[in-house]
């Protein structure tokens, strides 16, 4: 098992046809113990008891990451449930506002930055005491699998967001060099799930062109957050469909 005894956080965890479960059950099925979060409390708890039935040692965590204190609540009850926080993914936010750019309200961009990047500096902030002192700890993020030069239209808040995750991730890993805390970006393109599927209404020739699995999206990111990239750090890893 690649993940044996580690303890992983994962945010963004809400239904199960999405990345977050799909990441949660591989990470789990490779013998991490899990703490899972999502804004609803109703949702995450659901997802805990469907890995549980699979296995796998977690506990759901209801808790708004755009704010300190829900962040700092979700590394607080892994901490005092497990001891320890070896693996933290930043994997809440994504794509929820698509078309022209003219027509982004302010609302709608406060929205995606908080989402995204507001969210994945405050755990970041909340879970480095913890691996700091323990001197060891990985920290996955995740972006887009073009970054700033491959960012696509319609998608100006989300593009902005991820480019600060991106900055983020370099940053961070720079800092954390020196007390042992690895820092990695993930770059998916379209992952296929229901609401990207959704939002997008991709035609069946993008889906099978440039579109990305949830199981290669997983497979990378076991990757970056095992023993074997323990050299690794600061990379912007993008994972991009057949045709792209």
């Amino acid at each position: 098992m690649r993940l044996q005894e580690q303890v992983a956080i994962i945010t963004g965890v809400s239904h199960a046809g999405q990345v977050g479960f799909a990441l949660a059950a591989a990470f789990g099925r490779e013998g991490a113990k899990l703490a899972i979060s999502s804004r609803s409390a109703e949702r995450v708890h659901a997802r805990a008891e469907e890995l549980q039935a699979e296995g796998a040692q977690v506990i759901g965590v209801a808790a708004d990451l755009t704010t300190e204190k829900g962040a700092n609540a979700l590394v607080e009850e892994t901490v005092s449930r497990y001891g320890r926080v070896d693996i933290l993914v930043n994997l809440a936010g994504g794509l929820t506002k698509y078309g022209p750019s003219h027509e982004l309200t302010l609302a709608d961009w406060e929205s995606e930055l908080n989402h995204n990047l507001r969210s994945t500096f405050l755990c970041s902030r909340a879970g480095w005491p913890v691996m700091q002192k323990q001197g060891r700890g990985s920290i996955l993020n995740f972006s887009t699998a073009g970054g700033v030069m491959g960012a696509s239209a319609n998608m100006l808040a989300y593009n902005c967001a991820k480019a600060g995750v991106d900055a983020l991730t370099r940053t961070l890993a720079k800092e954390g060099k020196s007390v042992g805390i690895r820092v990695n970006s993930l770059g998916p393109g379209l992952i296929v799930t229901q609401s990207n599927l959704e939002s997008m209404k991709p035609s069946e020739q993008e889906l099978q062109n440039k579109w990305v699995s949830k199981e290669q999206s997983v497979e990378a990111a076991i990757f970056l957050v095992s023993s074997a990239s323990d050299g690794v750090t600061g990379a912007l890893l993008p994972v991009k469909g057949r045709g792209v």
